[in-house]
């Protein structure tokens, strides 16, 4: 089966637009080559769930275009897809901030989808895709070191409670790369599917380890790589795996 992570950045592109040169202007501007040069790419990598970031699900910024629906539709995907605010964020109800959303897109049978959310944080959505053997979250943490502390206790405790094994991909914002996750990951015996490290952002010229694929026990990765394409200012990664075994919870 193959993941895709991806922080497509409301495929806006990268920099800023000549006429508004101003920090955080080509955030107002949607590209509709870049949608589709996204979603060609998408599909020629042939993914089984794509986990996106960042996606417009219909604001004017994207002329009104559910980017999530888009892509989905392309690559005969299920789609599901939600606001990455809190339920009672005032983002909710602002023009172009309430279209700013996570998805996932999945071939495979869906068994069920659950939106959960952190109790700290701007972005507080959790979106976990049931499969037949495996659950997935989808998370893009805060900005902020300690509200993303507090939101990896709560991964944590989802981890905790799942009788599949589970897998956990995202934006963590972890500026300070596997360092940040390192305790989390102990915890919730939970391994990288990126052991080398290897950054993910900016994607001309990758520095951070910002993006993650951690998984448990009951899954084996037997590919995983990091595809150096400038159509966001993150580089997708795309990890191949095997449900080796059903999760065992303790009795204890």
């Amino acid at each position: 089966m193959r993941l895709m992570l991806y922080n497509i950045r409301y495929a806006v592109g990268l920099g800023s637009p000549g006429l508004i040169p101003l920090p955080g202007a080509r955030y107002l501007f949607s590209d509709s080559g870049a949608l589709k040069r996204i979603t060609a790419f998408i599909k020629e990598q042939k993914p089984d769930i794509v986990g996106l970031v960042e996606v417009d699900t219909g604001s004017m910024r994207s002329g009104r275009i559910n980017q999530a629906v888009a892509i989905s539709e392309a690559l005969g995907h299920y789609s599901c897809y939600e606001c990455k605010y809190g339920e009672s964020s005032v983002n909710q109800v602002l023009p172009i901030l309430r279209k700013q959303a996570n998805a996932f897109l999945a071939s495979p049978k869906v068994t069920g989808e659950r939106f959960h959310y952190f109790d700290t944080g701007i972005k507080r959505l959790i979106i976990e895709l049931e499969l037949d053997e495996v659950a997935i979250f989808l998370v893009h943490l805060s900005l902020k070191y300690r509200h993303r502390q507090f939101q990896l206790r709560r991964l944590y405790e989802l981890v905790k409670g799942s009788s599949k094994p589970v897998i956990i991909a995202g934006d963590f914002n972890a500026f300070w790369g596997e360092d940040e996750t390192f305790l989390f990951c102990k915890a919730a015996g939970l391994r990288s599917a990126n052991p080398e490290k290897l950054p993910t952002y900016p994607s001309n010229s990758p520095r951070q380890e910002l993006d993650f694929i951690l998984y448990s026990d009951g899954i084996e990765v037997t590919d995983f790589s990091i595809p150096r394409v400038e159509l966001s200012d993150h580089l997708p990664l795309i990890c191949d795996f095997e449900i080796t075994a059903a999760k065992t919870t303790s009795t204890e």
